[in-house]
């Protein structure tokens, strides 16, 4: 099972993620998801107060938004292998 050790905010919407698996990188994550839930985090300064839950080691927001490790990494590589087109 996948896990987010670190995550720093960069600018707009984009994260610096460190996964347990040993890889990492710059991920943006617009467009962001669709819900309810996911509403105040097209606020930048809302979205920049992302940090990693000890738990569970997602991603996660004040307001209880969260995205799974999988997600990230997925979008994330998607992202580095479209670089290199």
């Amino acid at each position: 099972m996948l896990h987010i050790k670190t995550a720093r905010y960069i600018a707009d919407y984009r994260l610096w993620v460190d996964f347990d698996d040993g890889t990492g990188g710059e991920v943006d994550l617009f467009p962001l998801p669709v819900g309810p839930v996911f509403e105040p985090l097209k606020d930048k300064q809302f979205f920049a107060r992302v940090v990693v839950d000890d738990e569970l080691e997602t991603l996660v927001w004040p307001n209880g938004a969260d995205l799974a490790p999988e997600y990230v990494k997925a979008l994330q590589q998607a992202q580095c292998q479209s670089d290199r087109v």
